[in-house]
């Protein structure tokens, strides 16, 4: 099975170091995860120097799991519709575009950025059930007890909400 670990357009070191890690990698690996690709953005973390020189990825055998990394690319989407598990930070562009995919998703907030918005956006979706949320430090363990099955499927884009709320809003109702 695959797993997609990717930090958007920043830089979130502590996920990536995070993922490297002899813990995460064993909890992929139990729960049957034999490739991961990480798209690691500008994180610094212990493998970055294969990506210099102007080498766009690099991949490495690690604890059992292949691992694939790169910095960027022009569309995740391939990406996560390949991957049977998302682990994510926690923006909302990326939730939102994968749970329409319908991926199972752990997003894990990044609390270095602004009033940590990150956060408020995860706990929200996790009590509804969307998601899983978790931190650096209990990623391993959010791994190794996440059960997709329990998941709520996130609902389809509906055009006509906003339209409404917009109508409502400018007094034509």
């Amino acid at each position: 099975m695959l797993a997609f670990i990717t930090v958007g357009s920043t830089r979130f070191d502590g996920l990536i170091k995070s993922v490297f890690s002899p813990s995460v990698l064993a909890s992929l690996s139990n729960k049957g995860y034999t490739n991961i690709v990480v798209q690691c953005g500008n994180s610094d973390f212990p493998y970055v120097h294969l990506l210099a020189h102007g080498e766009e990825s690099f991949q490495l055998e690690k604890d059992g799991v292949t691992i694939e990394c790169w910095k960027f690319k022009p569309s995740l989407q391939t990406n996560c519709e390949r991957a049977d598990l998302v682990i994510s930070h926690a923006g909302s562009g990326t939730i939102v575009d994968v749970l329409r995919m319908d991926k199972p998703l752990i997003v894990v907030p990044n609390p270095t950025l602004a009033d940590n918005h990150q956060q408020e956006l995860a706990t929200a979706l996790e009590k509804l059930g969307h998601l899983r949320s978790s931190t650096t430090s209990q990623l391993a363990n959010t791994i190794q007890e996440f059960d997709a099955s329990s998941l709520t499927k996130f609902p389809p884009f509906d055009g006509s909400r906003f339209r409404k709320l917009l109508d409502e809003e400018m007094g034509f109702f």
